[in-house]
C-alpha cells in the first residue's frame, strides 16, 4: 500500500515583543491629581467637624452666659447660721461675715468668709455654702472646753488649747499643765485618769506633767498623788487596790499618796492617826 501524503499547514509564528532598548525607560501616562488624592469618608468628616462644632458651641455658652449672669447673680439676701451656740452670740457672727456677704451670690469669698469665722476664739470649725438663688448657709461648730491649759488657755476635747477673751468663769474645770507640744498627751492621760479615779469616788482637780516626764496629779478632794513617769496605769490600779482596802475612811485625813514605788506606796497625812506614824507604807500583795 503505497502510502498517502497529507499537507499540514505551518504552525502560525507567535509574533515577537520588541525588547526595549537596555538602558532605556518606558512611558507611563500620568495619573489625574483627584484621582491621586485620599476619597473623603464619613468618620474622617465627623473627625474634623467636631472640633469646630465644640468650639462654637462653647463660644455660643459663653457668649449666653455672658448675656444672663446680671440676672442670676444677685445679692446675698439671706445668711442662715447653723449649730448650737453656748458661748458665740449669732450678733457677734453676723458682724463677722458682715465684709463677706456685701458681695454678690457668685462673687462671695466662701473661704475668706470660714478662716474669718474660725479665728473666733470659741469656733472650732466652719463651713459656708451657697443655696439659690440668694442665699448663704453657715454651719459653726463651738468649741467645747473640757480643761484649763495653765492659767489663760482652755482645751478642747480634741486636746487642743484656745484662748477665751476671759477665761476666769472656768474655774470649775480641772486644770492641766505641761509642754505646748504634749497638749493631746496630757489631755489623753486626763481622760483615762479620770475614769480610772471615778469608780473610787475621786475627781481630777490638777494634772501636770513635768519637763522630765514625771506625773503629778491632785484630786478634787485635796489629796495629791505623785505618779512618776513609768507605769502610771499600773500605779494607778495598786493605788486602786488599797484605797479600798485601807484608805477609803481616813479619806479626808491623807495629804499625799507617794505611788514611785516599785511594789508599794508611801502615805502623808494631815495629822497622824493614833496607831500610826507621820508616813505609812503599804505592800502590794
Amino acid at each position: 500500500m503505497i502510502p498517502s501524503l497529507r499537507h499540514t499547514q505551518p504552525f502560525p509564528r507567535t509574533p515577537q515583543r520588541k525588547v526595549a532598548p537596555r538602558g532605556a525607560s518606558r512611558l507611563v501616562a500620568p495619573e489625574p491629581l483627584l484621582s491621586r488624592l485620599p476619597r473623603p469618608t464619613w468618620s474622617g468628616v465627623k473627625r474634623v467637624l467636631w472640633p469646630v462644632v465644640l468650639v462654637g458651641l462653647l463660644a455660643a455658652g459663653y457668649e449666653l452666659g455672658q448675656q444672663l449672669l446680671p440676672y442670676a447673680d444677685r445679692p446675698i439676701a439671706k445668711v442662715t447660721v447653723q449649730g448650737e451656740l453656748a458661748y458665740v452670740s449669732p450678733d457677734a457672727v453676723q458682724q463677722q461675715i458682715a465684709p463677706y456677704v456685701e458681695r454678690s451670690f457668685f462673687s462671695v469669698d466662701l473661704v475668706g468668709m470660714r478662716k474669718s469665722l474660725e479665728e473666733m476664739p470659741w469656733i472650732a470649725g466652719a463651713e459656708a455654702r451657697r443655696v439659690w438663688p440668694d442665699q448663704v448657709i453657715v454651719k459653726l461648730d463651738e468649741q467645747l472646753p473640757i480643761a484649763r491649759w495653765g492659767d489663760e488657755a482652755l482645751l478642747n476635747n480634741r486636746g487642743q488649747s484656745f484662748v477665751p477673751s476671759d477665761a476666769s468663769g472656768y474655774d470649775q474645770l480641772p486644770q492641766l499643765y505641761g509642754p505646748k507640744r504634749a497638749q493631746r498627751r496630757v489631755m489623753q492621760q486626763y481622760q483615762m485618769l479620770s475614769q480610772m479615779l471615778r469608780p473610787m469616788g475621786l475627781t481630777v482637780h490638777r494634772l501636770e506633767l513635768r519637763e522630765r516626764g514625771s506625773w503629778f496629779l491632785t484630786t478634787g478632794q485635796g489629796m495629791e498623788l505623785l505618779l512618776g513617769r513609768d507605769n502610771v496605769v499600773e500605779k494607778i490600779r495598786r493605788f486602786g487596790t488599797i484605797y479600798r482596802q485601807e484608805l477609803h475612811e481616813q479619806r479626808e485625813n491623807i495629804a499625799r499618796v507617794d505611788l514611785r514605788y516599785a511594789n508599794g506606796l508611801a502615805v502623808a497625812w494631815h495629822e497622824p492617826p493614833a496607831a500610826a506614824s507621820d508616813t505609812l507604807v503599804a505592800k502590794k500583795n
